[in-house]
């Protein structure tokens, strides 16, 4: 009989393995509805559904291994980074899914509460959060929706050899910003972002990127320490922020 591997596990949802089977369950059902509608509109390999009763939705291993851990160096290859990028870019240039996606002004307003919670915290120091917010306010701009993942971590996108054989927790996907996807891969990773570009074209602003970097850490910091995780580990959040402060 195989054994349950537990994956993740919060306050709001679990991922438990058996054998080739993955059973995620989320409180709320709508998380799931959207992971099924996305991936059968994604035109990239995804997992199969094998069933979906709520609040369990039940999907098949993808082959392969994910792109890298946040936290450590990721051992792909430049092509397979490539093989990734060439994959997001079609699923940017897919038509939008029929859903809504997260508004600018709630972008904005995450960001603002996110870093008085830090700052109130004392969990970093106050220079390299307000560092942070200064450079975070590049990917505050107007942009044109793309099809996006939304969750776009380097866990998510499984690859064998130089071929991607999945991507993986479409439950965040909606319209959205393109370079979020970009960021959010790469996250951890920015020695890898040439690679990546190589199969997904130069026509990306490395500035809003790079602001996209430090948003995203900052805004997921508090969640991440409410729900268990560290985001001071070596490579993660934490280092991320840090890292901008050596930055011109």
């Amino acid at each position: 009989m195989d054994e349950v591997e537990v994956v993740v596990a919060h306050r709001q949802r679990a991922t438990l393995r058996v054998g080739d089977v993955f059973l995620k369950v989320d409180g709320d059902p709508a998380h799931a509805d959207v992971e099924v509608r996305a991936m059968a509109l994604a035109p990239v390999p995804t997992p199969a559904i094998l069933w979906h009763e709520p609040p369990v939705l039940a999907i098949a291993a993808v082959p392969g291994r994910a792109l890298g851990l946040l936290g450590e160096p990721s051992a792909a290859s430049p092509e397979a980074w490539a093989a990734a990028g060439a994959a997001i870019r079609r699923l940017h240039d897919a038509p939008l899914p029929p859903w809504p996606g997260r508004r600018l002004d709630d972008v904005a307003a995450e960001l603002d509460g996110e870093c008085a919670w830090l700052l109130a915290n004392a969990v970093l120091p106050a220079e390299v959060i307000h560092r942070n917010r200064e450079i975070a306010g590049a990917a505050l701009r107007p942009w044109k929706p793309v099809f996006i993942h939304g969750d776009l971590q380097i866990t998510h996108v499984f690859v064998d050899g130089d071929r991607v054989t999945g991507v993986i927790d479409w439950s965040e996907a909606a319209p959205g910003d393109a370079m979020f996807d970009l960021a959010i891969v790469t996250l951890g990773h920015e020695e890898r972002l040439d690679d990546l570009l190589a199969g997904y074209g130069t026509d990306v602003d490395r500035d809003v990127i790079r602001a996209w970097w430090s948003l995203r850490s900052l805004v997921a910091s508090r969640w991440l320490i409410e729900h268990g995780f560290d985001p001071d580990a070596p490579g993660c959040e934490f280092d991320v922020l840090r890292s901008r402060m050596r930055e011109p």
